[in-house]
């Protein structure tokens, strides 16, 4: 399922217009975004929860030439799938 098919089916589910699915769903990936930019952890109970973890910097190795190389340090997101979800798809 890519954006536009879940838009749809947000449409058809809800009742409302493919536009408004669009704004519904636009505004939830911006908040959750934006809330993890903070560093907030984002938590939808039966669901999931987003949260920002922190990857120090390290030495890898590139494969074709066997250099080492520098990777640099960064932020990434987790997502940890609650019971419901996991339930549901088992």
């Amino acid at each position: 399922m890519n954006k536009s098919d879940l838009i749809d089916a947000m449409a058809a589910d809800a009742g409302i217009s493919k536009a408004a699915a669009k704004a519904a769903l636009d505004s939830l990936t911006s908040n959750v975004t934006n809330s993890l930019k903070k560093g907030d952890k984002v938590a939808l109970v039966g669901w999931g929860t987003w949260s920002v973890s922190k990857r120090a910097a390290r030495t890898g190795r590139n494969p074709q030439t066997g250099k080492e190389i520098q990777i640099a340090a960064k932020n990434v997101v987790k997502f940890k799938a609650g019971a419901g979800l996991s339930d549901s798809v088992n």
